[in-house]
């Protein structure tokens, strides 16, 4: 029988391409969301309520693997006390909802591999390259992403094999982070973000999905992960590829750092910070990255 994957956040982009992934790998994928979809002939859709803390426990049981994508988005709402509680809760509740059904059921899987961010290192700027063993940050996003890894370091307590994916910004055909971008882009209106000289370590999609397929077939991953090109992309030369992408060289000054602040209030530091990473403990495993020159990347990720 072929082995089955349960996703959560399964709707998600990552999630729709990771599904395409898994299935053309030879697994059936099992996807919990919040409302009941039609069954396919490779994937079968289970409802839950994180907030209630209920779910069909049917997809939990019938799991041979979970990969837990699931959590609100960073970068949606502004940053307001109920919202950071809407972040966090999204990804600790969740996993803590998955982690009673298996405890309560002595049900033991494969592997548990759960999405982190590399946001786990703080929203700052700096030329130190992180490794999985870099100090982490103290700020929210820090203090976000280490309280999303501790919830799954719960399932190790069971004796089932864990991975963190921490993933950087995710490119992809006119999805993910680029969505936001290209239109501004397209109209020739693009500029570099406040000083220009913060990090952007990125990954295209396929990769990502990469990487969560390793995490399955690959019994020695466990732990901690940086996902993401260790190319020394700041926030200006991205915006030069993206403008080259589209047949131009950027004109517009930078958008000063207070307007942005203006903005998007606390949450400016998501594009007005970054850190290099490394990714060399994946690539050790034997993983090698598909997509790792930026310009090409962007020109198979935007339909003009």
């Amino acid at each position: 029988m072929k082995k089955n994957v349960l996703l959560t956040g399964g709707t998600g982009f990552v999630g729709k391409h990771l599904t395409k992934v898994l299935i053309d790998a030879g697994f059936t994928v099992s996807i919990l969301s919040r409302s009941k979809q039609e069954n396919t002939a490779s994937i079968f859709y289970f409802t839950w309520d994180v907030q209630k803390q209920t779910i069909e426990m049917e997809a939990v049981l019938n799991a041979d693997y979970i990969i837990h994508l699931a959590g609100a988005n960073i970068a949606e709402k502004p940053w307001t006390t109920k919202r950071k509680e809407e972040i966090i809760n999204s990804r600790q509740q969740s996993a803590q909802l998955i982690y009673s059904v298996l405890k309560k059921n002595d049900k033991k899987l494969d592997a548990f591999i759960s999405a982190s961010a590399i946001g786990i290192y703080g929203a700052v700027n700096g030329a130190e390259v992180c490794t999985e063993e870099t100090a982490l940050g103290d700020d929210f996003l820090g203090l976000t992403c280490q309280k999303w890894e501790a919830a799954a370091d719960q399932f190790e307590k069971l004796g089932i094999r864990t991975a963190k994916v921490r993933t950087g910004l995710v490119l992809g055909e006119n999805d993910g982070f680029l969505n936001k971008l290209t239109p501004i882009f397209k109209w020739r209106l693009g500029s570099a973000l406040g000083s220009g000289k913060q990090y952007m370590p990125w990954i295209h999609v396929e990769d990502l999905c990469g990487i969560y397929l390793e995490a399955i077939n690959n019994p020695n991953m466990s732990g901690p992960y940086n996902a993401a090109i260790n190319d020394n992309t700041t926030n200006t030369s991205f915006s030069k590829a993206l403008a080259k992408v589209y047949g131009y060289k950027i004109w517009l000054p930078n958008v000063p750092e207070f307007i942005i602040k203006l903005a998007m209030g606390e949450m400016a530091k998501i594009v007005l910070t970054g850190r290099r990473v490394s990714s060399d403990k994946v690539k050790q495993l034997g993983f090698n990255f598909k997509h790792t020159n930026l310009e090409e990347t962007l020109k198979i990720c935007i339909q003009k």
